[in-house]
């Protein structure tokens, strides 16, 4: 006769049965701990989910935009984390600069088309050039002072497809085991940009990028430059490797991290319009541009907003 209890331990698990396995709720809290909501004055917000994400309205942004407006608009952002507007007729490269300008001065990214504007850089996909920024991540975190964030216009827009979705990584760390937030409390990666935008350079070009973009450190946790929220910060196509880690405990390791931004309860979609524009803080979240619109054409201009060194 076999010993019930034994049998009972060498059953099998289910295949399923995984550490990222969740049933039922999940922590999400749209701000810091012990912070207050805003009361808008200016702005109307309306959100795309009840901690994440949401589209603002009641003002042009082609007029000026007053020390008041600007208050909001940058509390807006932090609270949100991105944020929309839509029908914003007659918004010019010169009004992006400008709405930028609230948070910050441009940065240029190296790998990046530029358009006669100084600062701005455009994506532009169709037939002949397939999107291929379908991967979550956080721009520019392969430098030193990775961008606070982004604005991005739409310029064209296809008529089916091309959304663009954003990942909460605040609510991705809030959620980790506790053990495993304690493992990677003091821990730092290795960011780089070789694996991902120089797969498309040969030798001689990489060694002049390398030159100028030597692989940085930042910690796998964060803490938001405003809010101070512990946020997890690698990405998929950027984040090499752990720093003191085996390549084994590495693998392990980034595997459960990176797909965090995977998970729905996290995310929130934008469908773009004409005249529609989006911003984001580029330190609390990671986006991903879906790549369903080929062959049609989508022309999209972003402006990157100077960073600072994350702790």
């Amino acid at each position: 006769m076999h010993d019930v209890a034994t049998a009972q331990v060498a059953h099998p698990r289910p295949v399923l049965d995984k550490p990222l396995m969740h049933y039922g709720r999940r922590t999400l809290e749209r701000l810091a701990p012990g912070a207050a909501p805003t009361v808008f004055e200016l702005l109307r917000v309306e959100p795309l989910t009840p901690h994440f994400g949401a589209v603002l309205g009641g003002v042009d942004l082609t007029r000026p935009i007053t020390d008041r407006l600007a208050a909001e608009l940058r509390q807006a952002l932090l609270e949100w984390k991105v944020v929309f507007f839509r029908g914003q007729h007659g918004f010019t490269p010169e009004h992006q600069l400008a709405l930028s300008a609230v948070w910050g001065r441009p940065e240029i990214n190296p790998f990046f088309a530029r358009t006669g504007t100084e600062g701005i850089s455009r994506l532009a996909k169709d037939a002949k050039a397939a999107g291929n920024k379908n991967i979550w991540h956080s721009d520019h975190s392969f430098m030193a002072n990775p961008s606070l964030g982004a604005v991005l216009r739409a310029v064209e827009v296809p008529a089916a497809g091309g959304d663009t979705m954003w990942a909460d990584m605040a609510a991705a760390y809030d959620n980790l085991p506790r053990d495993l937030k304690a493992r990677i409390e003091d821990l730092t990666a290795v960011h780089d940009w070789e694996a991902s935008w120089g797969a498309l350079m040969n030798d001689e070009q990489k060694a002049a990028f390398r030159s100028t973009w030597p692989q940085v450190e930042h910690p796998v946790v964060v803490r938001h430059p405003r809010s101070g929220r512990r946020t997890l910060y690698v990405n998929e196509p950027f984040t090499r490797r752990i720093t003191g880690l085996s390549e084994a405990e590495n693998r392990e390791l980034l595997d459960i991290l990176v797909l965090q931004a995977r998970i729905p309860e996290f995310q929130v979609r934008f469908r773009w319009e004409p005249d529609s524009i989006a911003i984001w803080d580029n330190i609390a979240t990671q986006h991903y541009a879906v790549n369903d619109y080929f062959p049609q054409r989508r022309v999209m201009e972003r402006i990157a907003i100077a960073g600072v060194p994350l702790s």
